[in-house]
């Protein structure tokens, strides 16, 4: 049996209505196309580029390698100004030859080479005669050509790998390698000739000094301090065997 035409076309409407109400229910979706809907900023994932990291932590790089180049050339000239402080603390700087601090410091190092590879040197300590009488009668500049004279005297007669050294005031001393004791007290007579021979002219007076000498073996079994004080002994009783004149020997021109 056929249904009436006015059922049908009730129907259909109320299919119309539900079929709007589902579409204005269903929420919009974004638009595919950016350009399509202006209105809104489309969100984007950044691409991954791996040169770019690489170029910007290059000027950081150069940057902490000039850095490094800059701190190691300070420190390259500090290590050198230590270097010279050093050298300036231990040398005279009258004479340019090592002071006391210096020459113990040689003596040090050379005994302790001698115990390790069992060799053998002397130390003479040299006083020089009457140079406080030039000083009083001349001036402390006359004492001070006498000294760089003396120096000069002594290192001539030494071998490139000896030390000579002034221990203060008057007093000189040599540390000589590969001496036994008769080679080492030839060795003071030399160096006391050699000062005995040096001659000053002072406001037109003729000008002599001297020198006295005692001397101390080196070997395995000594001892810094003890070599010093030995050799320091010797040359008193040196001094006094030579009986020089408690004054200076002036000649005329």
């Amino acid at each position: 049996m056929k249904k009436p035409k006015r059922a049908r076309a009730a129907k259909a409407k109320n299919g119309r209505k539900t079929s709007a109400s589902r579409s204005k229910a269903a929420p919009k979706r974004p638009a595919k196309n950016p350009a399509k809907n202006p209105g809104r900023t489309p969100t984007r994932t950044p691409a991954r580029n791996p040169a770019k990291p690489a170029s910007r932590a290059a000027p950081a790089s150069g940057d902490t390698k000039a850095t490094i180049r800059t701190l190691r050339s300070k420190l390259k000239a500090a290590e050198r100004r230590v270097a010279e402080l050093e050298a300036a603390a231990d040398t005279d700087f009258l004479l340019e030859i090592p002071n006391r601090r210096g020459f113990e410091r040689e003596l040090a190092r050379a005994i302790a080479y001698m115990k390790r590879y069992r060799a053998s040197g002397a130390l003479i300590v040299l006083d020089v005669d009457r140079l406080k009488p030039i000083n009083d009668s001349f001036g402390h500049a006359a004492g001070d050509e006498v000294l760089k004279a003396i120096a000069v005297a002594l290192t001539r007669q030494v071998r490139a790998s000896d030390v000579v050294g002034r221990l203060g005031g008057d007093e000189f001393a040599l540390l000589l390698w590969n001496l036994g004791e008769t080679d080492a007290r030839a060795k003071a007579a030399i160096f006391e000739q050699a000062v005995d021979d040096l001659s000053f002219t002072f406001r037109g007076q003729h000008v002599t000094a001297g020198a006295s000498a005692g001397v101390a073996l080196l070997g395995a079994q000594s001892d810094a301090g003890r070599a010093l004080e030995e050799a320091d002994a010797a040359m008193y009783v040196r001094k006094a065997s030579r009986r020089h004149e408690p004054r200076i020997r002036l000649v005329s021109n």
